[in-house]
This record gives structure tokens, sequence and C-alpha cells, in this order.
């Protein structure tokens, strides 16, 4: 006992010290923003007052506008793919500046970040609100809490994932050091979808700054008013601490945008659809750039016949509701074992009865606006394709009092059972407040009616048993599982996240995704030089001696043997031939001579 009281005593210290550091206010600077022009105070000039009509043909001007009001926010140039290499070059150059900072100097600009997103919180949910049409609730949700999490992980984690780790280095260097060194890959290039415009942006920039990168992030179309005044949030921060400007650059296009932007960079992240992702792959071929693709998903939602029916029926609402089918990792494809099939039912229809969807910044709807023009439509083809084959709706949410002229932009939450896999709405990634829901027999039949998909993201499995749970998640083909529950993998910053097949390939976050923003090199040194060095045996030293070959496979008995009485006899073999030395043999032509 007398030797545990040391180490108690000790352990209880180090808590106390740790305590009280916590308690000492952190010395970080406070960044000022300019917000003038991205405030709604009432007092908008003519040019950005008045109700937008979106045109269908691109010009060399994105424009913007709230999707719940269709309120005119503004214009960003559509950049050219001369322009777009320029951002490229000049982000290199302040790249390899960057490259040569310290983490110390890394942390502190997480830390400003870090503090001014938590005191300004109601700004960046209300900037991603008007132009994506999301409530408040789910901006939070998802932009601000993720978000503050990795910023969190990487302060606390992300150097140690960075440092050169060692690795065995097998029986034939046993006098040899091997290590991995993660050393920055140069810019790297993000093309964002427009449904995390706050998360969806810091998501790449922070992993890619954090390991010595540079970045140059495309946002979407559909979201760059609110995209480029996080950049400034971005590059204040920057500057504050003594960064090179140009570090981290976001631009404003189309499609020929983003194809120049792979051309340029040295890895691309892409956030989007697989018919894009599959352009960016055919263009990355051409410079040989890794890739990484998180192209969406069509994730299970499976609920077995021992859960808490109520408790399991708000959090699928939320999966399919969130930020009015916005969330790209949301449920779309709901299995209910038969048993509690009807309960299950009459609980979701209770909740999404009582959904509303509106202007997102009123304050009292549940669901704000479809964030992309005539999205809306593709989500009624979806749901007639499925009536036409003999599902229906057995509830719909309201649509509160939105305006005239803008009505397109919503649509009501749906619940919708007799379901099958020949309906579109079962295969095809919605991203709209739907809930179909199937009936399934057995955890068999659910696995397969799982993978019965061209998606492969997540998915989310809910048991009264918890090893059931596990052992349903283990056998679905997906990149992302929760068991009992819904969504919080990516909270868990640690984790990667992507998925499988159509979903894409390649991880974002976690560790996998910090060292994805690096150069991945082997090394191996001498663990005792000068003193110890690899020399070659005598045997196989130029010109080879005839028993090169023998002693070559005796090392090998020797070193890989399956016991140890080969291995000591093949020993004393290879030490015999050492001894020996024989001549090196004579060539053809000496001994003609």
């Amino acid at each position: 006992m007398a030797f545990w009281w040391p180490l108690i005593v000790i352990a209880i210290a180090f808590a106390i010290c740790k305590l009280l550091l916590m308690l000492i206010p952190d010395n970080v600077p406070s960044i000022d923003v300019d917000t003038s022009d991205v405030l709604d105070d009432g007092n908008q000039t003519k040019d950005n007052s008045f109700i937008y009509i979106p045109s269908r043909r691109h010009t060399d001007k994105v424009q913007c506008y709230e999707p719940a009001t269709m309120k005119y926010l503004g214009y960003f140039p559509a950049l050219k793919p001369d322009e777009v290499k320029e951002r490229v070059v000049q982000a290199r150059k302040a790249q390899k500046i960057w490259a040569k900072s310290s983490f110390k100097q890394r942390r502190l600009f997480l830390r400003i970040l870090l503090k001014y997103i938590i005191e300004h919180q109601d700004l960046i949910c209300n900037i991603s609100s008007r132009d994506t049409g999301k409530t408040m609730v789910d901006a939070s949700l998802g932009e601000i809490m993720t978000t503050c999490e990795k910023i969190h992980w990487l302060l606390s984690e992300g150097e140690k994932w960075l440092k050169p780790e060692y690795r065995s280095c097998g029986r034939s260097m046993l006098h040899k050091v091997a290590k991995v060194e993660f050393s920055p890959l140069g810019v790297v290039g993000a093309i964002v979808s427009w449904n995390y415009p706050f998360h969806n942006i810091f998501n790449p920039m922070l992993a890619a700054v954090f390991s010595g990168n540079s970045i140059v992030i495309k946002v979407s179309e559909h979201a760059s008013w609110s995209g480029c005044f996080y950049l400034r949030i971005i590059q204040t921060a920057l500057a504050a601490v003594g960064a090179p400007e140009n570090l981290v650059e976001v631009i404003t296009g189309f499609a020929e945008t983003g194809e120049a932007l792979v051309s340029s960079v040295d890895k691309i992240i892409f956030v989007g659809s697989p018919g894009v992702g599959k352009k960016i792959m055919r263009s990355a071929s051409d410079t040989l750039i890794p890739v990484t693709l998180e192209l969406g998903g069509k994730d299970a939602f499976i609920v077995c016949e021992d859960v808490d029916v109520p408790h399991v029926a708000q959090i699928a609402a939320r999966g399919a509701l969130q930020s009015s089918g916005q969330n790209c990792a949301g449920a779309e494809r709901f299995y209910v074992h038969k048993d509690v099939y009807s309960s299950f039912v009459a609980e979701v229809v209770k909740i999404v009865k009582s959904v509303t969807a509106g202007p997102p910044l009123s304050g009292k709807y549940d669901m704000g606006a479809i964030c992309m023009q005539e999205h809306s439509e593709r989500l009624q083809y979806l749901v007639n394709d499925a009536l036409d084959k003999g599902a229906e709706i057995v509830a719909r949410g309201s649509v509160g009092n939105i305006g005239e002229g803008a009505v397109d932009q919503y649509f009501p939450p749906t619940v919708i059972v007799n379901v099958n896999h020949t309906m579109k709405l079962m295969q095809e990634e919605a991203f709209g407040p739907i809930l179909p829901i199937m009936k399934f027999s057995s955890d068999e039949e659910v696995v397969q009616l799982a993978n019965d998909s061209s998606y492969g993201l997540g998915c989310a499995v809910f048991s009264g048993s918890q090893r059931r749970a596990r052992q349903i998640a283990s056998q679905l083909h997906c990149g992302v599982a929760a068991v009992n529950d819904f969504a919080s993998n990516y909270m868990c910053q640690s984790l990667p996240f992507g998925g499988v097949k159509d979903s894409g390939f390649g991880r974002f976050a976690g560790i996998e995704g910090l060292r994805a923003c690096c150069l991945v090199k082997s090394v191996v040194e001498d663990r005792w030089w000068p003193f110890i060095k690899t020399k070659i045996p005598k045997p196989i030293q130029y010109p080879i001696a005839e028993n090169g070959f023998e002693f070559q496979e005796s090392l090998v008995h020797t070193l890989y043997g399956l016991n140890i009485w080969d291995r000591l006899r093949a020993l004393v073999n290879v030490l015999k031939i050492l001894s020996e030395q024989p001549p090196a043999p004579t060539s053809n032509r000496r001994r003609n001579d």
C-alpha cells in the first residue's frame, strides 16, 4: 500500500493543477471583422432590396439571393480559368512560407477562430440561414457545433498525429529506425456544396492550414454570399497571427471555375453529386493528384421491434427533416420492423403534422426554404413516382405564410408508406424532407434491403439490444454507422467521414482526413550510426560468389523460419559460408584464355 500512496498523491496533484490551469483565462486576441454589408438592418440600398428572379443560364456573375424570401443579396464574379490559376499561384507562394510555421502559431490561429465563432454565433447562423434557407437551430447544430468540435480536436490532438510516427523495422533491419513523416502537400483545392456553407468551408480549411498547406475553396453558386463573408473571418484571423496573405482563398463561379481549380492544385476535395464527382476524377487524372470525394448518400435508418418507439420516432424525424433536407448525411430510407411498424408510423405522423415550413428568420418555423431553385419540383417528381407505383402519403406538414412568389422554394415534410425498391424515392438521393417507411421481418432481410443501394455513406440502427444493433450495422456496406443514435459520428471529430460506392471514397475529418492533406513519406535510417551500418555480406558482393544464392537461401531461413531449430540450423550455415569466403567465379573469357 505504501508504494501506491505517492502515485495517488501525484495523480491528485496533476488533476488539481490541470483544473487550475483551466480556470486561468486564455490570452487569445480578439479580431474585428467588417459586417456592415451583410447585416439585414432594413436599410438596404435599392440595388439589393428587390425580389430576385434567378436566371436559368450562367453569366459572368454569381447572383445571390435568399431562398426563403427571394430577396437579392448581391453578386460575385464567376472567375475565369486564368484568374483561378493566378489565385493558386499566390496561394502556392504563401504556402512555402506557412510550411515553416510552428504548431504554436497554428494553434493560436485556431484559438482566435474559436473565440470569434463562440462570440458571434448569432451572426454566423443568421448569414447561413439567409443564404441557404435553414433555421437558426439547424445552423447551430450543423455549422457551429461541428466546427467548434473540429477546432477543439485539432487543438488537443492535431500536432500529435502530424509528428513522425515510428514503426517496427522488421527482423532484417534491426539496426535501423523506421518512421513515417507527414509533410504538407502544397496547395489543397476544395469544391464544396451549399448545404452547410460555414462548416463546408471551415472543415477542409482547418485540416489543410493546420497541416501546413494553403487552400483554395470553390464555393457553390448557391451559397457564395455567405462563403465570401466567412472568408473574411478566416483572413482576419490569419493576419492576427502573422500568416502570409493568400494562404486561404475562396473563389466563386460555375463549372469552368471548378475545372480550372482541379487542374492547378496538389489535391482536390469535392463534396457534391456522383455525376460531378466522376468529372472531377477525370480532370484530376491529367495531373494525377489525390482526390477525396464525398458524394452524398441514401442512408438507411433501421428500427427493430424492441425499441422505445416515441424516442426513436423523434430522432427519425430530426434525421429526415433537418435543414429542410439539407443534411447530406440525413436519413432517407426508413426500415421498420413489422411488429412496431404501425406505432412508429403513428408517432412520426404526429411529429410531422406539427412541423411547419416558412421563412426561417421569423423564428416560428421548424424548417426553412429549399436552397436550390426548382429542387422542390424534383422532390415532387420522386413522390409522384412512388404514388404511381402504389405508395401512400399518410401525413404532410404545413407551409406557413411565406409571401407571394416564393411558394416553389418550400416543400412540406411528407410521410410515405407502402414503399418498395422499385420506386425512385428509395433509390435516388432526394435531399428533401421526406420519410419513406418500409416494413421488414428479419435482421437478414433488413441488411439485404439496406445494402440494396448504389450509395454507401451512412446508416443508423436502433435496437433494445446494443449487441444486435451492432451486428446489423457491421453488415451494412457504408462508411459511417451510428448504433442506437443518429449522426453522432460527426460530433466525434477524431473519426474519418466518407462513404463507399456512389457515395465516393477517401476520408476527411479525423486522423485520416488530417493526414490526407500530407505527403506521407517513409524514412529509414541507422539506429546506431556511424558505429553500425548496413554492410553487404561478402558472398553477395560484386562479383557474386558461387554460393551467393545458398547464402541468401540460408539467410531467409534464419530470419523467417517457422521454428527455432530450423532457424538455428540455417544460422549455422550462414556463419559457415561467411567464414569460408570462397573466391568469386572466373568469367568464361578468362577460362578460355
